[in-house]
């Protein structure tokens, strides 16, 4: 079963807490219930995997999809509208309002612009994109979300490195950072760009392991500059 992206959760998308409030911005967070029952049971011991047979490290799902929404600005790609969001600029500007939180907030706005622009171009039902996984991985994600807030200057590094990188060219910016290998360009090489250059097909059913969920942000890299292809791939067989 897939969620659709909503369009809900444009700019706020994190918890600012002080002390005398906590504002709710986040993706299906309570400011008041934490995560539910239900979500907290989806993750394992270790907090970065999905279990009940969808095992995707959520911390490395998050860092793939903040790269990949960043080198997709129109400072960047220009794949969607957004003007140097996860860059210098953006941190700067965002900061301002949500100073211990500033990177969730960034990444939240792309995040959901990123999906629907992606949902215009090409959107076949069904299909498993990036911004749009089984709802196991995206609840999860969601309740992860919390976690990584309460530990937000943990990801000032990765957020920094985010913003400087230079270009537009996705499979050295997700090699710099460590984010694919040989095994990863290996899978991009056997795939093309289908739909009069809207999509990116992945022949494979989506099994829901890391190596897939890699190869639908990496798959982004077969796009050109202004020209947004969608990589997308079916889900596998119950």
């Amino acid at each position: 079963m897939l969620r659709a992206p909503g369009p809900t959760f444009f700019y706020l998308c994190a918890f600012e807490r002080t002390t005398s409030s906590c504002r709710p911005i986040g993706p299906n967070i309570s400011p008041t219930s934490g995560r539910s029952e239900a979500l907290n049971d989806s993750l394992s011991g270790a907090g970065n995997r999905v279990t009940h047979g969808s095992p995707v490290d959520l911390e490395r799902l998050l860092k793939l999809r903040v790269v990949v929404a960043r080198i997709g600005e129109m400072d960047r790609a220009k794949w969607w509208n957004t003007q140097g969001q996860l860059g210098p600029l953006g941190a700067a500007a965002v900061r301002r309002g949500f100073p211990r939180t500033h990177y969730f907030a960034q990444a939240s706005s792309v995040f959901a612009v990123a999906s629907h622009r992606c949902a215009e171009v090409f959107d076949p039902p069904g299909s498993i994109t990036l911004w749009r996984l089984p709802i196991e991985v995206e609840d999860a994600f969601d309740a992860r979300w919390e976690h990584w807030l309460d530990s937000a200057s943990e990801w000032s590094d990765f957020f920094g490195r985010v913003a400087g990188i230079e270009g537009a060219d996705l499979g050295q910016a997700l090699q710099s950072l460590a984010l694919i290998d040989d095994h990863d360009l290996s899978a991009l090489a056997g795939l093309k760009i289908a739909a009069g250059g809207r999509a990116v097909p992945i022949q494979a059913p989506f099994r829901g392991n890391d190596a897939d969920v890699t190869l639908l942000a990496l798959g982004f890299s077969l796009g050109q500059k202004g020209a947004l292809s969608v990589p997308y791939a079916e889900a596998a067989a119950s």
